[in-house]
């Protein structure tokens, strides 16, 4: 298997194109996106559980999974939530002109958006912009990661090629998310795409068992976006497909890791943060509390400003796992581990040298451990420190 992520051209798999435009509901920068498969392709999709969520979002949620979409398309600048039927109709005329421009039919067109919520869409400015954006198509992801940026510093995308008994298919991932990231699907958008040949049933699963390891265990701020979507998209263009079920699996398990790697470069990536918190709970008897728990430790106002202060402040890490109803017994066993330092053992406080730990904490990456010795369950979750820049960001935010 092998990586390219990182670098200023992230190849595409087989027979996809992208491209980002300016249409100008953004002043400076690309504000319109689309993914397109030459050929029709099988696409599944996991949304915001939010019961407030955005037109685009009923939208593509209704018409998934499918096995005959050419193309995804995603605006950033304006939400399109809270529009009403306004912005029904809005996001209707939005995917009609995509499929003009494309040449296909209009239920072959998904569509996302983020930005800012209780706007209409411009649709003055985006109908229009959509042959230039299909013409600029082409077979790097660059364009398109940028046009989806929000409060985003940096565009998020991934790719690897693998090597199954029938031969060798590319993944390519691409994401979005600063701020308002407390997924629960199913602002957060993942696209992977991929050349191998896949069943709508099988795209469903897998990127519904995908997303609840990856994006659904990020927290960036605790706010669950009305527009959180992630879609798996496969045009079988490789003439691979998955023969067997070791095929399968390392299929999965690439998947996985490229769900990974951008659901931590998201929370990496949140508002203000200047480090990224990796919590990894094991030895749990019970895989949902050991999830719930990892994630409301990412999630502690008073632990990610004790991260951002580097201050080894593990008391608000105990705390945090008795609120989330971590039974006490299980506790009463635990070890925890902060920066690979143990601190806190079978319910005593262990010395330590404070200094030394403050010093680890100044890494980008922070690693709290904590084993509860119980089962064999475990579950990690990432979010970031707490900074005055995200109260900047969000108060300056229009």
């Amino acid at each position: 298997m092998t990586r390219a992520t990182n670098v200023r051209r992230t190849p595409l798999p087989k027979s996809f194109l992208a491209s980002g435009v300016n249409c100008g509901v953004r002043r400076y920068r690309p504000d319109l996106g689309v993914i397109i498969s030459e050929v029709p392709a099988v696409v599944a999709g996991v949304f915001t559980t939010s019961e407030f969520s955005a037109a685009p979002v009923r939208y593509s949620k209704a018409l998934l999974p499918a096995d005959n979409i050419r193309g995804i398309l995603t605006n950033s600048g304006q939400a399109n939530a809270a529009t009403g039927d306004v912005g029904i109709e809005n996001n209707l005329m939005m995917v009609s002109a995509a499929a003009k421009a494309l040449g296909c039919d209009q239920n072959q067109i998904v569509v996302a958006s983020t930005g800012k919520i209780g706007e209409q869409l411009d649709v003055e400015k985006i109908l229009p912009a959509m042959p230039e954006l299909m013409a600029r198509a082409n077979n790097c992801a660059e364009g398109f990661a940028t046009a989806i940026l929000t409060t985003d510093l940096v565009p998020k995308t991934t790719s690897l090629q693998l090597t199954l008994s029938q031969g060798t298919i590319r993944i390519t991932g691409i994401s979005k998310g600063s701020g308002m990231i407390h997924p629960n699907m199913a602002t957060m958008l993942g696209y992977i795409l991929t050349d191998v040949a896949l069943t709508k049933e099988e795209a469903h699963d897998l990127i519904k068992k995908t997303a609840d390891v990856s994006f659904n265990m990020i927290s960036v701020d605790g706010d669950t976006s009305t527009n959180d979507c992630c879609f798996l998209m496969a045009n079988g263009a490789s003439g691979v497909s998955l023969a067997n079920d070791k095929d399968a699996q390392k299929f999965a398990d690439a998947v996985e890791d490229i769900a990974i790697l951008l659901a931590k470069s998201i929370a990496a990536d949140g508002e203000g943060a200047t480090k990224l918190i990796e919590v990894q709970i094991k030895g749990s008897d019970d895989l949902a509390v050991a999830k719930k728990a990892a994630r409301g430790v990412t999630l502690s106002p008073l632990i990610k400003t004790a991260m951002h202060g580097e201050d080894p402040n593990w008391g608000r890490i105990v705390a945090r796992l008795g609120a989330e109803k971590v039974p006490g017994a299980q506790l009463a066993k635990m070890t925890l581990k902060l920066q690979g330092v143990l601190l806190f053992e079978k319910g005593q406080p262990v010395a330590f040298n404070k200094e030394e730990v403050k010093q680890l904490l100044k890494d980008h990456l922070i690693k709290i451990e904590i084993h509860l010795n119980s089962g064999k369950h475990t579950a990690t979750a990432w979010g970031c420190d707490l900074s005055r820049k995200y109260v900047e960001i969000n108060t300056e935010y229009s």
